[in-house]
């Protein structure tokens, strides 16, 4: 690729997480396109589909995802590791508002752009669960699916600002029921005081 090129892909790109970040997933791929000063055709060269300038997008973000969770798997019990690596996700999922819809769909269409990397991500979610139930701190009736599902209702949550202020006690609700140990050290996963 030219030196000339690679600059246009790389502003584009950049002014997409931009306006991606402003307006949500669905913007149109025009709308980025006059952001970023291109012509739609210049944009569509770089990223033929929404799904392969959002795959270029957040690559990075999957990887540093992925490798948090070996971290968090080599540094921390089970428990944490699974809570930890679940925030971090949570967290970063709600930079780019309705990016978790198109990764599950991404999932299930190995024809996706974004689906190596999600069906990556996943994995590593699922080994830091399988984690936990084998220690005994996680219940195990849920799987890697569930847990995906689950960080993708907490990302929509947080989109929502009726709902956002709430962020942090749904994260510790969703935690308390996966655990068999709460996140504040008590047995159960009960939320309530009361039995």
């Amino acid at each position: 690729m030219r030196a000339d090129a690679r600059r246009n892909r790389d502003h584009a790109l950049a002014v997409a997480g931009d306006v991606i970040s402003e307006q949500g997933v669905d913007v149109s791929m025009r709308d980025i396109a006059r952001r970023a000063g291109v012509g739609l055709a210049t944009l569509l060269r770089h990223f033929p589909t929404r799904e392969a300038l959002l795959e270029a997008l957040l690559h990075t973000s999957f990887h540093d995802l992925t490798a948090r969770a070996a971290e968090f798997e080599a540094s921390q019990p089970a428990d944490g590791a699974l809570v930890a690596w679940v925030r971090e996700c949570v967290a970063w999922t709600t930079e780019y508002r309705g990016v978790t819809v198109l990764m599950a769909a991404a999932i299930k269409d190995p024809t996706s752009a974004l689906h190596t990397s999600c069906t990556t991500l996943r994995a590593a979610g699922a080994r830091l669960l399988a984690q936990a139930q084998a220690a005994g701190a996680a219940r195990d009736d849920i799987d890697g699916d569930d847990l995906f599902a689950l960080i993708a209702m907490l990302a929509w949550a947080g989109d929502q600002p009726a709902l956002a202020p709430r962020a942090d006690r749904l994260f510790t609700v969703l935690a308390d029921a996966i655990l068999t140990t709460s996140t504040d050290g008590r047995v159960g996963g009960s939320v309530d005081d009361e039995g």
